[in-house]
């Protein structure tokens, strides 16, 4: 199927099977979570990917009472830098410097376009770096639809909960997002016929 037909075909799944996704699907949607389009390429944002039953019981009892939680495969918890500093940049102009071969002074003019977000506050920057993460979160959502796994985004959990449990908040880190991976069960999922909804293209789209 191309991507329009895998784009009607996928929904945000109620209930999962159980059934294991394999390591190359889950692998392929995390390759296309790596390539998303980040503001200047920095990444500020890091992706969990938890399988571990125990640890998806205690994320499910204390953070997101969602069946999906324990019925995927995998769940991806997208963490979003709280805030950014100059280390963070020099790593990253570093980074570039070495995977394209330049030397690191050629890209000065490049360093100083973050001066900025360094200067911003912690809360101006998490919004930022939030903004970052769906970015790659909706592509994470294509990208399995493409591999026909089903996916869960979800937003109504408790950070604060989950950010205690995966220690999130002493590497700088706060979760803003996550994603369930699965497939649909559908005998119990009453969306897995439904027609899906949308506007229509004259009412979402404005031509000028």
């Amino acid at each position: 199927m191309n991507l329009i037909e895998k784009l009607n075909w996928r929904y945000a799944t109620k209930r999962m099977n159980g059934t294991k996704v394999s390591q190359e699907k889950v692998d392929k949607i995390l390759e296309a979570v790596r390539l998303a389009p980040t503001s200047y390429g920095l990444q500020p944002f890091k992706v969990i990917v938890i399988e571990n039953k125990e640890l998806l019981e205690k994320i499910f009892n204390e953070a997101c009472q969602q069946p999906q939680i324990k019925e995927g495969s995998h769940l991806l918890v997208f963490a979003a830098k709280k805030n950014i500093d100059a280390e963070q940049v020099d790593e990253y102009i570093q980074l570039i410097a070495d995977t394209r071969g330049i030397k690191i002074e050629s890209l000065s003019d490049f360093k100083a376009m973050f001066g900025g977000v360094i200067a911003g506050s912690e809360d101006k920057n998490f919004v930022w770096t939030a903004r970052q993460a769906y970015i790659a979160f909706g592509i994470g959502i294509v990208a399995a639809a493409m591999e026909d796994v089903d996916a869960t985004p979800m937003e109504g959990f408790s950070a604060e909960a989950m950010d205690k449990i995966l220690g999130l908040s002493e590497e700088g880190f706060s979760a803003v997002n996550v994603l369930a991976l699965g497939y649909r069960d559908e005998k119990n999922d009453y969306l897995s016929k439904a027609t899906k909804v949308r506007k229509s293209k004259e009412s979402l789209f404005d031509f000028r």
